[in-house]
């Protein structure tokens, strides 16, 4: 496709201007919307004038329509959007984004969809759909033990995968690690059972809490139901996990004031697997805990990173460091070009 749209720009380059604008078009009210014309003619930098010529073409190809509050795609219009920007991202570098972050972390994927998660919340669905197409084309036919982890990003995923990735498949899921002192709908138990529940598989909670004493961690090593969930954690072909903050994620653990001390002294800037990270990746502090040790990453042959927003750059980049080679990053725009800044490949 990218050598068509090659042969096109050489004989019919107006083409692909136009494409390219209303490619922004539709990418900023998909972002942003509803927004009025006045703000998206600033914001992509042409005359409101020549917006509104572009707005009515679009109109009357059922693209987007206009609300009190500002225009909105359609749901035809969000379809369309999403095939153009697919086929803008090969001619607009994304690929090559997408290939050099993955030569940088010595990973053998990289997917960037467009925007930042830190300023555009309709990020996190393409987040979701490129998560759910990648588990879609790495999952093998038959059985498969997929481990996932908790968080808000975790959530959000979870919410937008559908049965269709249950079709050839039997699919099982298993937390990857206890309860954290947060909402029950961001706990690792809550998102395994909802990713079941959605693609009718089966689940397997872990109902301990993720960090204890070493007197209960041995202790509860030996309960039955918690020993078959780790020995499937142990299984699993499949991990889907994120990347989080340290400062943040020392706060969701609960971590007392002589650990945050610690952090900071050490300098941490990335956490995930109980693990804090230093911007040379360097483990700083380690949280004894109960579920999937970050050690058997090597062993799984799929691990599935999903970390965005240009606030996380520092922290992916840190824990990338660290990354097993069949791991696939999916991220944004926002962090992909913040990583980029100043990397000679």
């Amino acid at each position: 496709m990218e050598e068509v749209l090659s042969v096109i720009e050489k004989v019919a380059p107006d083409v692909i201007d136009t494409l390219k604008e209303r490619h922004r078009i539709l990418r900023n009210i998909y972002l942003l919307g509803p927004i009025g014309r006045r703000v998206l003619a600033d914001k992509i930098g042409i005359s409101e004038r020549s917006l509104r010529t572009e707005v009515e073409v679009l109109k009357k190809q059922r693209l987007l329509f206009s609300t009190k509050s500002g225009m909105l795609l359609t749901p035809y219009g969000e379809e369309t959007y999403r095939s153009l920007d697919h086929l803008m991202g090969q001619k607009l570098g994304m690929r090559d984004k997408e290939k050099n972050l993955a030569i940088y972390f010595q990973i053998e994927q990289c997917v960037i969809v467009s925007g930042d998660l830190d300023s555009q919340s309709k990020v996190i669905a393409d987040l979701s759909r490129a998560t759910f197409e990648t588990l879609d084309f790495l999952l093998p036919e038959g059985k498969n033990i997929i481990a996932v982890m908790g968080g808000t990003t975790m959530a959000a995923v979870a919410n937008r995968i559908d049965e269709s990735l249950s079709k050839n498949r039997e699919l099982f899921f298993v937390p990857a690690r206890g309860g954290l002192g947060e909402s029950v709908d961001i706990q690792a138990n809550s998102i395994s059972a909802r990713l079941a529940e959605v693609t009718g598989g089966k689940n397997q909670a872990l109902y301990v809490p993720e960090q204890v004493g070493k007197e209960t961690y041995e202790f509860l090593l030996q309960e039955p139901s918690v020993k078959k969930t780790l020995d499937l954690i142990k299984l699993a072909n499949c991990v889907i996990y994120s990347i989080g903050d340290a400062g943040h994620m020392a706060k969701r653990r609960g971590l007392d004031d002589e650990t945050l001390a610690l952090l900071k002294e050490k300098a941490a800037v990335a956490e995930s697997f109980g693990e804090f990270y230093n911007a040379e990746g360097e483990v700083v502090y380690k949280i004894p805990r109960i579920g999937m040790q970050s050690s058997k990453l090597t062993t799984v042959p799929s691990a599935i990173i999903v970390a965005a927003g240009e606030s996380k750059a520092e922290a992916i980049k840190a824990y990338m460091k660290n990354a097993p080679s069949q791991t696939w990053l999916i991220t944004d725009e926002g962090a992909a070009n913040q990583i980029l800044k100043g990397i000679t490949l």
